[in-house]
């Protein structure tokens, strides 16, 4: 920060992501309104906490070892040009670098470690951290939706630490950094992520699914599916419109706010150079290109939903987050109509699909998760590959990247959505399933998973409420 504009562009950026952190949060918020409002009663305090501990687990893992997995494996496992683990991935990631924690800048004791690093990673790293946190918590929490009223809570915390510290993070490291090997060679293009974290977490909640097997009751003797029923789709609703809320500092929080054009290789020859925002991949955007597509890409999906499901409320509501979803790979570079057509198509496609799966299979997935996150976000990197077909995939200063096509972004969603999503938590899901780890027992199923967890509480309730009515008959308050 030898300039003034430097200072002001850095502490710019601190704010701009510490911004984006609150606004993350209501998404978590509303996952576990959602989620206890479409669990039955019997199950409402068990879902709430299965959701609310993975916050403290997944932070604390993230920061063990979650942050530094970005920065290690952009290469893969030498994938690209053969190399490995990136060198000096540890100056600002590893949970013993100076870096990681407080610090204002100034003479570094740590080898490797300039000027420059702390006087940029040192404002910088935490607020980043936070916000591929956020990006963390949000990825297992598609996860828990899915499985709620029958996984024991550690199993899914289990499954909680492989997706938001693990897998999602390596996936990202893979194809949402400029010179992630998925970016330079298959021109893997995702710049809001329906790769990214929505197909792996769907892969994954599916994975664990296909093993968990359906709530007891959810299926008939033919094998056809009822409907369970949410206890409170206000719950429901609310939690929905947080996640949207939400999802503005998601987008956000995916680009970076201002760099100088020509550190990105866009400056003409002998113009004067100007500021811009980036994506992840530090290709051009604007602020303004999120709220066209993402509004045009929610009403898509909300009107598609609608339509699709004859206005249910449950699966209309779900269809906004589906067209944000379908889009969110594309929305830096699509037109704002083409961003609604795209979310509305995304939104048919992943309801048709979420009840093919489960009248075939059997799959009982609690909230549509599967299809919402998995299969939007998969058709979405799909259809990326051929509405931006020849786009640079990356910044034009990094030399020899490829351009965005169907071939990279089909193989992108497979790689998202069934090797590092579904395969890791089918075979995780396998293991605990033969310890006995992974399903409750059916006799607390059927009783709720509340009667074990807070039984005490619920009957400390009924004495008190029996206490009131006899006081309120001793004083002549009710006959």
């Amino acid at each position: 920060m030898d300039t003034d504009i430097g200072a002001l562009t850095v502490i710019f950026t601190e704010f701009y992501y510490w911004i984006t952190i609150p606004l993350m949060f209501l998404i978590h918020v509303g996952f576990c309104m959602y989620e206890v409002g479409a669990s039955r009663r019997k199950n409402m305090m068990h879902t709430l906490m299965k959701n609310t501990m993975l916050i403290p687990l997944v932070t604390i893992t993230f920061f063990f070892f979650g942050w530094w997995i970005y920065f290690a494996f952009p290469n893969g496992p030498f994938i690209f040009e053969g190399k490995g683990l990136v060198e000096g991935a540890s100056i600002n990631a590893a949970p013993w670098s100076e870096l990681m924690g407080t610090h204002l800048g100034g003479a570094s004791f740590q080898d490797g470690v300039t000027g420059d690093d702390t006087a940029f990673w040192a404002r910088i790293n935490g607020v980043f951290w936070a916000a591929f946190l956020l990006f963390s918590w949000t990825a297992a929490s598609i996860v828990s939706g899915a499985v709620i009223e029958r996984i024991r809570s550690g199993a899914f915390w289990i499954i909680a630490v492989l997706v938001g510290s693990c897998t999602w993070i390596i996936d990202a490291s893979w194809g949402w950094h400029p010179e992630g090997w998925m970016v330079q060679m298959l021109g893997y293009h995702d710049a809001y992520a329906s790769g990214v974290i929505h197909a792996i977490a769907g892969g994954a909640a599916l994975g664990v699914l296909v093993v968990l097997g359906p709530r007891i009751g959810k299926f008939r003797a033919d094998g056809t599916p009822r409907n369970i029923v949410p206890h409170n789709p206000w719950l429901v609703t609310v939690g929905l419109f947080l996640i949207y809320t939400g999802f503005w500092g998601f987008y956000v929080a995916c680009n970076v706010p201002i760099i100088s054009s020509a550190d990105i290789g866009s400056t003409v020859e002998g113009a004067t150079p100007v500021f811009t925002a980036t994506t992840i991949y530090l290709t051009p955007t604007t602020l303004s290109a999120i709220v066209f597509n993402f509004l045009m890409s929610l009403s898509g999906g909300l009107l598609a939903g609608y339509m699709v499901s004859k206005g249910d409320a449950f699966w209309t509501y779900s269809g906004g987050l589906a067209g944000i979803i379908t889009a969110s790979a594309g929305n830096d570079l699509y037109h704002p109509i083409q961003a609604m057509f795209i979310g509305a198509v995304g939104t048919v496609v992943a309801y048709k699909l979420h009840h093919w799966v489960e009248r075939t299979f059997k799959v009982d997935d609690a909230v549509g998760a599967v299809a919402v996150h998995g299969y939007a976000g998969f058709f979405g990197l799909v259809v990326a590959g051929f509405m931006l077909w020849g786009h640079p995939a990356t910044a034009g200063y990094i030399e020899g990247g490829a351009t965005i096509n169907p071939l990279g972004q089909f193989a992108g969603a497979v790689i998202m959505f069934f090797v590092l999503g579904f395969l890791p938590a089918w075979i995780l899901a396998k293991i605990m399933n033969a310890f006995g780890m992974l399903r409750i027992p059916p006799e607390l199923e059927i009783a709720g998973l509340d009667l074990a967890d807070f039984h005490d509480r619920y009957l400390s309730d009924e004495d008190v409420t029996r206490a009131e009515e006899e006081e309120a008959r001793r004083l002549g308050l009710i006959r």
